[in-house]
């Protein structure tokens, strides 16, 4: 299923590779752009996706561009991590990639400041498409760094929340909740206590609770993560506060932070069937839009339902909006053929038959508003939920920055440390982490 190979320890594993790319990439945009795009030709296409449903996805995907360019032929490999496309590049030679797409939204700002791959700002414009039109906000936001535009988004993820229906009705739970609050006593109705246990646990909110990570919670609250200055802004925005608050709360009203790891520790993979939300062991469930797909072929037992994740209670209007994150697609600096690979990239990802198609294919959030909006778009209606919080201008995403997600993991740490009762002071330890992020960052430049 779509997300099983990106999501978080791949991810976070995934931006420590980048580095290197700073003395990979020596290939420049000029010297690369200069192929004649119209002459035959061949390029190399690597990708992550590894799923037999996924490969045929790509392959049909690339077939529909081949048959609108004749003349340029695409040698497509799959399942390539980041690291392996810092070999390739490192390398260079015919067999390394022209055109990369990466699920590992968080590398952004080192694959634009290391010069990794182009800047696309120039063939965008030369071929008369205006990204800010053609992409949703929070997507057109995180594949940019700095005003380089060196990837562009290729299907995206959108974060909702799953509830057990039969669970609902059992609690006399009549709607899914639209703020924190009424989630928070959904929470604890549909929690039910067996001895130092549960046999039905409301929602898992510790930080290691599969996707509960500190930006999908945050995103509900539409944080500021950088000042005008690149300084952290977390000490400052009362956004994180909040959400640290609300996730702690959670945490000590369902059961406490041991009670509810040592329940977390027996329950089932999250990519196997035996997830606790397929079983009905946890009654809601943070999670992405490929979950619906791995839910249904788990056969639960029960109907599953789909709605935006709550919102704060102050912020009730904005209900609907979500974390919205994706796969990347950019031109290797390196390339000599970036005329050629940019055709792929714009067909791939501006295309709205192209990205329907794929989306239809793999199951992902179409990352075009046209897309978004087509009636060749093949859906379970459940699906919808996730199609609105990818075009809703308040859904939002994690910045780039020019050391990848290096201050998301400082900042989740954080959250491990205060969850668990490490750390006790919030805004003593809010102060910490952003001097920790500016550090870092400063080191990296």
């Amino acid at each position: 299923m779509p997300g099983m190979s990106r999501k978080a320890a791949t991810a976070l594993a995934a931006s420590a590779s980048i580095a290197l790319l700073v003395s990979a990439c020596t290939g420049s945009a000029e010297s690369g752009a200069q192929d004649d795009a119209s002459k035959e030709t061949t390029i190399n296409f690597w990708h992550a996706w590894s799923a037999p449903g996924e490969v045929e996805g790509v392959k049909t995907l690339v077939a529909g561009f081949e048959k609108a360019h004749p003349n340029i032929h695409v040698n497509v490999v799959g399942n390539m991590t980041d690291d392996k496309v810092n070999q390739a590049l490192r390398a260079g030679g015919s067999k390394a990639p022209d055109v990369v797409s990466s699920f590992t939204t968080n590398n952004v700002g080192k694959f634009c400041s290391s010069g990794a791959f182009v800047d696309l700002n120039p063939f965008f414009e030369k071929a008369g498409i205006d990204p800010e039109k053609t992409f949703p906000k929070a997507m057109n936001e995180y594949t940019q760094f700095e005003g380089n535009r060196c990837t562009v988004p290729l299907l995206g993820d959108a974060y909702g929340l799953y509830y057990n229906k039969t669970a609902f009705e059992e609690a006399g739970i009549t709607a899914p909740p639209r703020t924190w609050s009424e989630f928070e006593a959904d929470a604890k109705k549909l929690t039910k206590p067996k001895g130092d246990s549960f046999s039905q646990l409301g929602f898992m909110p510790n930080y290691h609770g599969w996707e509960s990570t500190t930006e999908h919670y945050f995103g509900q609250f539409s944080p500021t993560y950088f000042d005008s200055s690149g300084k952290s802004n977390i000490a400052k925005d009362p956004a994180f506060e909040a959400g640290f608050t609300l996730q702690k709360k959670l945490v000590d009203e369902l059961g406490g932070y041991q009670k509810l790891e040592k329940y977390r520790s027996k329950l089932g993979d999250e990519w196997g069937p035996k997830h606790p939300f397929h079983t009905g062991q946890v009654a809601m469930q943070l999670d992405g839009e490929w979950r619906l797909g791995m839910a249904e072929e788990a056969k639960p037992g029960f109907e599953i339902g789909v709605a935006p994740l709550p919102v704060p209670d102050d912020q009730a209007d904005q209900y609907g909006k979500g974390y919205i994150t994706g796969t990347i697609a950019g031109v290797a600096a390196t390339s000599k053929k970036q005329n050629a690979a940019w055709e792929l990239v714009k067909y791939m990802t501006t295309d709205t038959d192209a990205v329907v198609g794929f989306a239809n294919a793999i199951h992902n959030v179409p990352s075009t508003l046209a897309a978004l909006k087509s009636p060749k778009l093949k859906y379970d209606p459940r699906f919808k939920t996730f199609l609105d919080i990818a075009s809703n201008p308040d859904s939002t995403t994690t910045p780039a920055s020019i050391n990848g997600g290096t201050y998301l993991v400082t900042i989740q740490q954080f959250g491990y440390d205060y969850e668990s009762g490490k750390e006790t002071d919030l805004k003593a330890g809010l102060q910490k982490t952003a001097a920790q992020i500016d550090t870092d960052i400063a080191q990296a430049k």
